[in-house]
């Protein structure tokens, strides 16, 4: 089995090499192993030149980079390394560094069972390491996540997780459209239609960032949540 590891990336020249490290050297259970797809939303820093030289300096780990002709979005970025990856299976990896790579095996575990086709990492669950950082974001994700529930009729308890592994086929299938922070909730609730599919849920950590330290979501991302909820579960179906 393969897991296609899909790394959306704007000015991360800064941490790059670090998440990079952390997924090389991640030991998979039950033998899977893993591509990287790296895709530059045409960062304006030196994203691009940090990624190619960490590639010299690993001729053996499986890693593409894509660059998009203009700055569109982190659903955007996601759209095309989802196309443009080979494994069974997929998870998306901000370029950052608030999730854990070692963590993959957590998620992998229902999969490996043969309960699930896809699960998602909640920060909110489990006695996982969670930096404590903004009150009003926790609850603005709570806050989505339950108007999402109340859609999809799952009971997740973190719709906004980056971690969410997903069977290749199944999400190559969606027809995805949001190219920016309504990615999330678009993808739930067409993920919520698939006939028959297993969705499991496992607690994983959070190692949050500032803004000062590079947080790019906003007020704003949260009311275009709330658009997303309502428009790709009532009117785009």
């Amino acid at each position: 089995m393969k897991l296609s590891i899909l790394i959306p990336a704007y000015n991360e020249a800064r941490t790059i090499h670090l998440i990079l490290d952390k997924v090389r050297d991640v030991v998979l259970d039950g033998g899977v192993v893993k591509e990287l797809i790296i895709v530059n939303d045409f960062s304006t820093d030196d994203t691009v030149k940090k990624v190619k030289e960490y590639m010299a300096k690993n001729p053996d780990m499986p890693i593409q980079i894509f660059s998009q002709e203009k700055n569109k979005g982190k659903g955007a970025a996601i759209h095309k390394a989802i196309e443009l990856a080979t494994g069974d299976y997929l998870i998306v990896q901000d370029a950052d560094l608030e999730y854990d790579p070692e963590e993959y095996n957590l998620l992998l575990k229902p999969i490996l069972s043969g309960f699930a086709d896809v699960v998602y990492g909640s920060r909110f669950l489990g006695g996982n390491p969670h930096r404590i950082l903004f009150y009003w974001h926790s609850i603005g994700n709570k806050f989505l996540t339950s108007l999402s529930n109340m859609f999809t009729n799952l009971n997740l308890t973190d719709m906004e997780t980056c971690y969410k592994l997903i069977r290749s086929d199944i999400a190559k299938g969606l027809k995805l459209k949001e190219q920016r922070f309504g990615f999330e909730p678009e993808l739930t609730a067409k993920l919520s239609r698939v006939p028959k599919i297993r969705i499991y849920e496992v607690g994983i950590s959070y190692y949050g960032r500032t803004f000062e330290e590079g947080k790019k979501i906003g007020w704003k991302d949260g009311f275009r949540a709330i658009y997303c909820i309502i428009k790709y579960n009532l009117f785009s179906k």
